[in-house]
């Protein structure tokens, strides 16, 4: 059948698409039949080689399987089809629309596919989409927007697309490069359906698998597998994932790279889902994503702001401000988890006198020294440089023998260490806990410490 009169009166960038079909409902060839002069210059400015009709498709854009899939549910099937999508791989956003065409061949399906490209999103175009769609990523976006507990948020929303595609595990996880380690930050699943990932160790060697994901969408927006046939896919492009997923019965698939301004932050997957509703489902999660990477994201920015505002960035430890804030928490919050505190006040002796003799940038060695003194003893407890050359150590639910052993280690630690010498201050409370009397009872120990240690070393007194 002759489509170029259609083709010519078609003002976008267009072509008919053709799929070969099998009797055991699988497809074989999807062609380029022939394209509009708009499609053929696009195709050759992004190809750099003239276009060829009767074409496979992969000669003209990247080979993909959800592509292949909309080919032939309009082409085969005959349904009319849009979709718009972002290939961050090149940075733009597509607007996808698939008609489908009468077909005088048996066993070939034909459809008109013709496109929108864009550098930057459209939101009418975005919005544009079906009141269902529009409904399950409202919901998504109102769920997140000002969460307080964000990761409380993240779950319900995870809940929600594990329902949406009728799956039986939906999870969204993200990944920390310079850890080497994943996260998971939401997780919904059927009765029976173990939880992964719980140890540090499995964390870091699942990382590495998820490393290989990448390669295997091949610059494709996502990876859907709903039979046998999309799943030798996976067979062929990653062995070992596709081991894995065979392992834990894995017979359909839905991925999802999370993607923020061009930075990989994790995946959202749902494994065995309803493949009637592919459709539907890549529609979804299409914008859904596209959601949930930018609140990610910003909850990181956040998270970092916030850590940012509470560590002292010379030495490693928690800043005066986390100090303060930390101790209102105890005027204003009563913790029946906190059984007894154990207060250290250490003021480091002689830092004057290096500042005036070697320079602040030896005083600056001599605090990380300091701190990392207090971290080898306190390992499991709070450190606070309370300010100048004065540190805070709060030791919680800590034995009084245990916290009387970290005592004696500290000054163990500190008389071996010449260069490191500490005027020491400690308070135990347990059951009824003041705070304020604490810190009181410890600040107070630690001057007294500091003047007997200038009363044995009067030449250093005030450096």
């Amino acid at each position: 059948m002759d489509y170029k009169k259609l083709l010519e009166d078609y003002n976008c960038k267009a072509c008919v698409m053709s799929v070969e079909t099998y009797s055991d409902g699988t497809y074989g060839n999807i062609l380029v039949v022939d394209g509009n002069k708009l499609y053929k210059d696009d195709i050759e400015d992004f190809t750099g080689r003239p276009f060829v009709e009767n074409t496979p498709y992969y000669m003209s854009f990247p080979k993909d399987l959800n592509f292949e899939d909309f080919i032939y549910r309009s082409a085969v099937l005959h349904q009319n089809l849009h979709t718009y999508v972002n290939l961050y791989q090149i940075g733009l956003w597509v607007e996808l629309y698939l008609l489908p065409l009468t077909s005088d061949k048996e066993n070939m399906g034909y459809c008109l596919y013709s496109y929108i490209v864009t550098p930057k999103v459209d939101t009418g175009s975005m919005s544009d989409i079906s009141p269902t769609t529009s409904s399950a990523v409202l919901k998504t976006c109102i769920k997140l927007r000002g969460a307080e507990d964000f990761e409380n948020k993240i779950n319900e929303v995870t809940a929600d697309i594990r329902d949406i595609c009728d799956a039986c595990r939906c999870c969204i996880l993200t990944i920390d490069n310079d850890e080497e380690t994943c996260k998971v930050l939401g997780d919904a699943y059927m009765p029976g359906f173990p939880s992964f990932l719980t140890t540090e160790d499995i964390r870091k060697e699942f990382y590495k698998l998820i490393l290989t994901w990448e390669d295997t969408l091949a610059g494709s927006t996502c990876f859907i597998v709903k039979n046998e046939q999309d799943m030798n896919v996976i067979k062929e492009r990653n062995p070992e994932w596709y081991e894995s997923l065979s392992k834990y019965r894995v017979e359909s698939m839905v991925l999802f790279p999370l993607k923020y301004n061009g930075t990989l932050l994790g995946y959202i997957w749902a494994t065995n889902f309803d493949i009637r509703n592919t459709v539907k489902i890549k529609e979804v999660l299409e914008l859904t994503t596209y959601f949930i990477a930018s609140e990610i994201a910003n909850y990181r920015m956040l998270k970092r702001m916030e850590v940012l505002g509470t560590i002292d960035i010379m030495t490693g430890s928690l800043n005066r401000n986390a100090m303060n804030n930390r101790v209102a928490q105890f005027d204003t919050q009563k913790d029946e988890s906190i059984k007894s505190i154990g207060i250290l006040f250490a003021d480091l002796n002689g830092l004057k006198m290096i500042n005036d003799s070697s320079g602040h940038l030896e005083g600056d060695r001599f605090l990380k020294k300091a701190s990392a003194v207090l971290r080898q003893v306190f390992v499991d407890d709070e450190i606070y440089r309370a300010g100048g050359d004065e540190f805070m150590v709060l030791a919680i639910n800590n034995t009084q023998e245990e916290f009387d052993e970290k005592m004696r280690r500290i000054r163990e630690i500190a008389e071996k260490q010449t260069k490191v010498n500490f005027a020491i201050g400690s308070c135990f409370e347990e059951g009824d806990i003041d705070i304020r009397r604490a810190l009181r009872k410890a600040d107070e120990d630690m001057y007294e410490d500091k003047k007997e240690y200038y009363s044995r070393h009067p030449g250093l007194k005030y450096r």
